[in-house]
């Protein structure tokens, strides 16, 4: 019998002492093998990695001490359990799923919280921006012009979100196509950048672009298929992206920490969705193959400082965002009994 093979993550030598050096951890997410990953650093200053299991892990972004990340069917919320000092088996934060919304399969993708703190997402399924619901499985809350009907057929496949004064602003879609399942005709030019809030389509002719975020008066994205990281001068009236970085694989995810970029990297796929783009020219012309994994981008010179690699049963990642404040964190899930047991208590208010 074939033997399933094993998960393995590998980082740059000086990884650890890059983290611990800022007090700070990451977290990614893979769909693809349905995990959460924790990556920190432990007391002998080496890499400290955790993960717990969710369906289809995908979206995710963190705010203080709460943490969003979007499932096959539902969209939970994390809140740190642990007060400043206090450790659970060596670990400094525990993030807990406190809330969760059952939301159906929306195929939810990039998610948000805005500063009044209300939680947004990309429904690629529906292709819109939504947010929860207490009552439906969502609130559609705008839908690019060009798409006639909310339904959940993945017409042009919508994927991107970024907040600008702490509101959504930002989309990214693979093209403007108005059928079920019409993006796959356009992936290699047909990629575009919506203005939200005007409905202005403000780039076009980027291949399959992913996770627009505005950081230091500049639009960042992922023009995926073609493994370049850059950003659109969007307020100079500019709609052209210009690349920092080339990166050896399909790019999803970005966050940032300060100068630097965290930008999330992943292998070919089985259905051939990432197959007929120029990352493949531009792969065989550096001898490179695709990897999965991490890479830390210094804004200033595009450089790579930094970098973890990740082979095995998991070859796809989505998103990753920065902890900060912290050395080595864990979280829980409901595959284990853990999340039975652990109670914590707010401030009493019985009045005894």
């Amino acid at each position: 019998m074939a033997t399933e093979p094993q998960l393995e993550v590998t980082g740059s030598r000086t990884l650890p002492q890059w983290l611990s050096d800022r007090n700070i951890a990451l977290a990614f997410t893979t769909y693809q093998a349905g995990k959460l990953f924790l990556v920190g650093t432990n007391t002998e200053g080496r890499l400290s990695i955790f993960e717990r299991t969710f369906a289809r892990a995908m979206g995710m972004c963190v705010v203080d001490d709460s943490m969003w990340m979007s499932s096959l069917y539902q969209l939970w919320r994390f809140e740190n359990a642990l007060a400043p000092g206090q450790n659970h088996d060596g670990y400094d934060k525990l993030y807990v799923p406190r809330i969760g919304y059952t939301t159906g399969d929306l195929d939810i993708h990039d998610v948000a919280v805005e500063d009044d703190g209300r939680v947004v997402f990309i429904s690629t399924a529906l292709s819109c921006l939504a947010t929860v619901s207490e009552k439906y499985s969502v609130t559609p809350l705008w839908k690019p012009s060009f798409v006639s009907k909310l339904a959940p057929e993945d017409r042009c496949h919508l994927n991107g979100l970024a907040l600008r004064d702490g509101k959504a602003r930002y989309a990214t879609a693979v093209s403007q196509a108005d059928v079920g399942d019409g993006w796959r005709d356009h992936r290699r030019d047909g990629g575009i950048v919506i203005d939200i809030e005007t409905n202005d389509i403000i780039a076009t002719g980027l291949s399959m672009p992913h996770s627009p975020r505005w950081h230091n008066g500049r639009l960042w994205l992922h023009n995926s298929g073609t493994g370049e990281f850059g950003f659109i001068d969007v307020d100079s009236g500019s709609d052209e992206f210009v690349p920092l970085a080339f990166c050896p694989g399909y790019l999803r995810g970005l966050t940032f920490i300060g100068n630097f970029a965290i930008v999330g990297l992943s292998g070919p796929r089985a259905d051939g969705t990432f197959e007929g783009l120029q990352l493949d020219e531009e792969l065989a012309s550096r001898s490179a193959t695709p990897r999965c994994g991490l890479q830390i981008i210094d804004l200033s010179t595009g450089n790579i400082v930094e970098w973890l690699r990740i082979t095995g049963i998991v070859n796809e990642l989505y998103d990753v965002a920065v902890l900060t404040d912290t050395k080595r964190p864990m979280a829980l899930g409901f595959k284990t009994n853990e999340i039975q047991h652990l109670i914590s208590l707010g401030e009493d208010l019985s009045g005894n």
